[in-house]
């Protein structure tokens, strides 16, 4: 077993950096640098995965196996449901996503805004290469926070088999936990499950012909993944919300959108106008007031982990015509379909509608208490209105048909020259269907009923606009029948299809080959010359229920003409301190231009991007090296044109209820007017609305990434490596969209007019949220600047242990000394080192480690012992940084160091079978259980589960074949 380093040879390592040494080799191109030669190694922080911690990991997924790395945060994954998009990426330096360019092989894996890693078949993968920082000079743009290249094996000869299957399996035993949920008369996670089934299989088959000249390799493989609900496990078994204002306690809440039945009045002629009143639980068809008691647990329904089923299938083939021309191509394929599924769905409170003031359904009260005056007459009266359909969960059918090919051709030009000619064009194919969902137009319908000879009738049906509508009954609890339900159900439909097509040329020389070399130095002056045209596309669709919801049609086109070159000259070679001494440049012209065909708004910008390194081998034992890149990540087509809509988002409004925390004065500036002050509707379930979409006057992200640090390899010490490197990247006029929970806090608290112009409030309740009624405004911009900081620390010491084999022991570690944030140019900053929850988002912890020991034994036996280490964290809100106040917590306050262990055993059996088991987690440790209202990106049941293990123990067994 063993991992390739940057041209080198490792023995046994699993995750490793940079090594230092390089026996002979052919030419070869490392991640970061567009030279070619021999015995290059890279300038710039390198981590690499090899194939083994794959298998010792049982992981099915190539976002599974980075997120454990220290300097990744999870991202999108298949343990998100509620408005997942079922895509799985990766985020580097909690960067975000869209700032790590992903490769295969080099080469831009799909169109920026749609990079999805499950397209990624992670028993292909021979290793992974992770480069810290900008290397926009060399790639182009987007490789703001570093590049991260799968390189799959593809010169197989012969059939390979590779199978596995797994199961989570957790005692549920969290007593605090289960006591809320007794308390609250709700269901009780089962005590012991095994669940969270996995399947997974690949079969990969080449052969080499022309006498070696050429090969042709093909795979196909297939994924299951079994669903698992929320009600499956205590921490994520009901919605857990604070119990006070000061979070002194925890209790199982939920939403005020019910199966009994919830109104808001909003007429001035009513008494009870922006009060929250429910139908009274014993079924007289009265109104009480609201409280806890009737909150609605809506998270048993919903997924911890998303069912899904993958195929994909391709192949790669080259054939070497002499050694000035090798022809090459490759082709890969993905579908997947996964399905996200939440609670039943709702009439929704957040959307005035109008109420038959003579309604039939209602009692005499309630129509006194909705309409004051007018009650019994033909006239209508707005009220919002909350009714829970208990009926079927919401499922989001999530399907993508996923392509990429690539065809070029490469050689040899002689006198130490290569160039390489190349087309890449790869296509997403994303359909979502939405089902089980509330049409608010036909609940309007159905709400709007009168009394015809008798029998309740839709207004619609007299009019004639909908002749089938049927009048739901939400003026009792639980009397909304299963028919009128389905009635009120219509599935929505949206479709993308998003396309990236590059044309590539390069040329690399080394011109020690024509005697281009300093005096001091023995090997020659390298460099790379090429240029690239890229063109990415959008087209997006949106039927006319989607459009109801707030979707709207959209598209987009991004070209852009490259050019670039890099230089590497090393100054001095073999001299008494020197035993090398390397300078590396590099230089990049990007020219923009954006169009939307269907507005015919374009827009365009020219950008430079550049980098230069060195690094210094002053013995043999111990290389420096440093790095200074500008990059530039232009805005994406999504960022450009994507549609505008309303969403769900986790926050709390500080205008709303009896007794709003924020002023009045302060209140007015959000929107608020005198007579909505203290009647306004608090967010159901601490979830506001936020309007996000695109904006065509973005312009691109700078960055500036500053890198240093050293690699030991001491001679007197075999098989050790020791890399420290400090990182510096602050990415300026960052494109993001400012947190709504941020904008609410700086306006309640500062009264700033930036923040409180973001308000946009239902102009009769005073709510934000509602379909399209009530929202923060939070789309895409250029902001302040996003800046980040720390050390990473690798070491890798493989050591022999006499006739019991030998011993590898590995770790991985990044202390974060700043993640820091200016939101808005000129109006402070805030650094979220060791925070989480509201703004600060996902936990930033001060340390991250991950470990490994692996004893070898004569057999090839190996057993591998894995310590993942994730440091504690505070909740931001409690900070003394304006920016981050915000709704306390004592419960929340912190959470503390996780510490995982993970066990794998693989064995050999004979020289073609190879078998592998393990246990993840092995002490079934729970993830910390936190408070809805406090969760933001990626947060889903209670906890952060791409940070944290959310199902327990996970077990795993699988084999490879080889014939």
């Amino acid at each position: 077993m063993s991992a390739i380093i940057a041209g080198t040879t490792c023995s046994t390592t699993t995750f490793a950096q940079d090594a230092a040494e390089a026996g002979p080799a052919a030419d070869i191109v490392v991640t970061g640098t567009r030279i070619k030669r021999a015995d290059l190694e890279s300038n710039s922080p390198q981590t690499v995965v090899s194939a083994d911690e794959f298998k010792y990991q049982g992981a099915t997924t190539v976002d599974q196996v980075l997120n454990r790395l220290p300097q990744f945060t999870a991202d999108a994954n298949e343990n998100v449901s509620n408005g997942s998009d079922g895509t799985a990426k990766i985020n580097l330096r909690n960067l975000g996503s869209n700032r790590v360019l992903v490769l295969v092989d080099g080469q831009r894996l799909m169109p920026s805004q749609a990079v999805n890693t499950n397209f990624i078949p992670s028993s292909l993968v021979e290793r992974v290469d992770v480069m810290s920082g900008g290397a926009s000079a060399v790639y182009g743009s987007d490789a703001l926070s570093g590049v991260v290249n799968f390189v799959l094996k593809k010169d197989l000869d012969g059939v390979r088999i590779d199978a596995q299957t797994s199961f989570a399996q957790h005692t549920n035993n969290n007593s605090s936990i289960r006591d809320l949920v007794s308390a609250q008369g709700y269901d009780l996670a089962p005590k012991s499950v095994a669940d969270g089934g996995k399947q997974d299989i690949t079969i990969s088959a080449g052969k080499n012909f022309a006498e070696g000249r050429g090969n042709i390799t093909v795979y196909g493989g297939y994924r299951h993944v079994d669903p698992v609900k929320q009600s499956s496990r205590d921490y994520s078994s009901c919605a857990l919300n604070q119990l006070d204002d000061a979070g002194t306690a925890l209790y199982c809440g939920g939403s005020s959108n019910t199966p009994y039945g919830s109104f808001v009045p909003l007429s001035d002629k009513s008494a009870y106008q922006g009060q929250t009143l429910i139908n009274n639980r014993d079924g007289t068809q009265t109104f009480v007031p609201y409280d806890n008691s009737y909150a609605y647990n809506y998270a048993p329904d919903s997924y911890i982990q998303r069912s899904d089923e993958r195929i994909n299938l391709g192949g790669f083939a080259h054939f070497d015509i002499s050694s000035a021309a090798q022809v090459y191509g490759s082709f890969m394929y993905m579908r997947d379909h996964t399905f996200s599924q939440v609670a039943p769905s709702a009439i929704f409170l957040g959307e005035a509608f109008p109420i038959s003031c003579n309604n039939p359904l209602a009692s005499a009260s309630q129509l006194q208490a909705i309409c004051g005056a007018d009650a019994g007459t033909a006239t209508t009266a707005d009220s919002l209105v909350g009714y829970r359909m208990s009926i079927a969960p919401r499922r989001d059918d999530l399907k993508y048909n996923d392509y990429r090919y690539s065809a070029g051709v490469k050689g040899d030009l002689g006198s130490g020259f290569s160039y390489d000619v190349n087309y890449n064009y790869s296509l997403v194919r994303f359909d979502e269907t939405y089902l089980n969902n509330v049409d608010s137009v036909k609940a309007a319908r159905a709400l709007n009923v009168v009394n015809v000879n008798g029998v309740p009738t839709c207004q619609s049906v007299i009019d004639g606009t909908d002749p089938n509508c049927i009048p739901v009954n939400v003026f009792s609890a639980g009397g909304v029948t299963a028919e009128q339900g389905q009635y009120l159900f219509s599935p929505s439909h949206t479709s993308s299809r998003n396309s990236l097509r590059v044309f590539s040329g390069s040329l690399s020389g080394d011109l020690g080959k024509l005697g281009v070399t300093l005096p001091w130095a023995s090997h020659g002056v390298g460099i790379a010359l090429g240029a690239e045209q890229r063109r990415e596309t959008l087209n997006y669709f949106a039927d006319e229920v989607a459009q109801q919801g707030g979707a709207t049609n959209s598209d987009g086109i991004i070209s852009v003409a490259e050019a670039y070159g890099e230089i590497e000259v090393p100054l001095i070679e073999d001299k008494p301190f020197f035993r090398s001494l390397t300078i590396n440049g590099g230089l990049r012209y990007s020219s923009y231009d954006n169009k939307q065909e269907s507005t015919g708004i374009k827009s365009g910008y020219n950008v430079w991007t550049y980098k230069g390194e060195l690094s210094w081998q002053p013995i043999d034992d111990l290389r420096i090296r440093a790095s200074y890149n500008h990059a530039i990540r232009a805005p994406n087509v999504g960022e450009l044109f994507a549609s505008q809509s309303v969403g769900n988002v986790a926050a709390q409004d500080p205008c709303a209820g009896a007794s709003p925390s924020a002023s009045l004065e302060a209140c007015e500036i959000t929107g608020v007017t005198a007579a909505q002050y203290g009647k306004i509707p608090e967010c159901p379930a601490d979830t506001c609305s936020a309007l996000g979409g695109g904006n065509i006057a973005l312009k691109p992200e700078t960055a500036d990434t500053y890198t240093v640090g050293f690699v030991l390899t001491p001679k007197a010490l075999r098989r050790f490596s020791l890399s420290v490197d400090y990182y510096t990247i602050k990415v300026k006029d960052y494109i993001t969209a400012i947190p709504p929970s941020l904008s609410i806090s700086q306006c309640a608290t500062t009264g700033d007019p930036y923040f409180c112009s973001l308000f946009h409030r239902d102009p009769r309740s005073g709510a934000l949220f509602g379909t399209n009624a009530g929202y923060v405004v939070s789309t895409t911009m250029n902001t302040g600047y996003l800046q980040t900081s720390g050390i990473d620390v690798t070491g890798d010491y493989t050591f022999n242990v006499g006739n019991a084999g030998s011993v590898n022991v590995n770790m991985v570690g990044t202390w974060l000394a700043q993640q820091k944030s200016q939101p808005i140019s000129g109006l402070g900053t805030y650094d979220c080192k060791g925070l989480y929850g509201y703004t600060c988002g996902q936990p930033n912890p001060e340390w991250r480690h991950v470990a490994r020991m692996t004893w070898i034994a004569p057999s090839e036996t190996a057993v591998s012992l894995s310590w993942r280490y994730i440091g504690g964290t505070k909740l931001s809100s409690l900070s003394d940084n304006p920016f981050l106040a915000g709704t306390p917590s004592e419960v929340n306050r912190k959470i503390d160091a996780y510490n995982y262990f993970d066990l794998s055993l693989t064995q050999p059996i004979g020289k073609q079978f190879t078998l592998r088991a393990g246990v993840n987690n092995m002490f079934d440790k729970d993830p910390p259980a936190i408070a809805a209202g406090i969760l933001s990106a990626f947060g889903n049941g209670n906890t952060y589960p791409g940070v944290y293990d959310s199902l327990g123990r996970t077990i795993f067994v699988g084999f490879t074949a080889n014939f």
